[in-house]
């Protein structure tokens, strides 16, 4: 499966473009979910929810949803806090982008991969150039990534002819995320690349 969401989900600025006129904001990650099935939580890297917001969340999507929040890596020390509250997302959490902007320590990565080896799903998003090749891990824009693919689309506008470039060299399963601007741009290309995706078939 390849799943095709937007970075985030809450912005007032979407309505009356995506979300109906009068939605209420409580209301936008329902209606989100009637359209999408994954989206980038990105808040979790700068203000942990309480395990509660995360299963409110969980609530409010069916059971195909997959939400992918994002992690960064710059207090060690507090990865077994969110990866707990995290987990309280239960079926519905997908995979975590880990944001990794230190130079190169192996030993940085050793307790998420023993979690990835308890059936996690990590993409990497480093930043430093020092990470260079790094085997075993997927890592964010690698389209030959394995078990899966985490692509994120950061520089708008994508022309058709872009989209449909995107859709071809796309295999599952993947995830594919528009970044947020303040018109509804990202919400389109994501329902334009469904669109292309349902009448494209995947890469042998």
């Amino acid at each position: 499966m390849i799943r095709v969401g937007t970075s985030g989900w809450s912005y007032p600025s979407w309505r009356p473009g995506f979300y109906p006129q009068g939605t209420q904001p409580g209301d936008f990650l329902r209606f989100y979910a009637t359209r999408f099935d994954t989206v980038e939580l990105n808040t979790t890297a700068y203000r942990l929810p309480a395990a509660e917001q995360f299963a409110r969340w969980a609530e409010t999507v069916p059971g195909s949803f997959r939400f992918a929040p994002k992690l960064a890596l710059a207090r060690p020390e507090r990865l077994g806090l969110y990866l707990e509250r995290v987990a309280s997302l239960g079926a519905v959490l997908g995979p975590i982008r880990v944001v990794v902007q230190h130079a190169r320590d192996d030993a940085l990565l050793r307790p998420l991969l023993e979690a990835a080896s308890a059936g996690l799903e990590l993409a990497f998003d480093f930043r430093h150039e020092s990470w260079g090749e790094t085997e075993g891990v997927v890592r964010v824009n690698d389209f030959e990534a394995e078990p899966f693919r985490f692509i994120r689309l950061r520089e708008p506008p994508h022309s058709d002819a872009d989209l449909r470039g995107l859709a071809k060299k796309l295999r599952p399963p993947a995830y594919v995320f528009f970044r947020h601007e303040d018109d509804p741009t990202a919400p389109a290309y994501a329902e334009r690349l469904l669109e292309l995706l349902s009448a494209e078939p995947p890469p042998g």
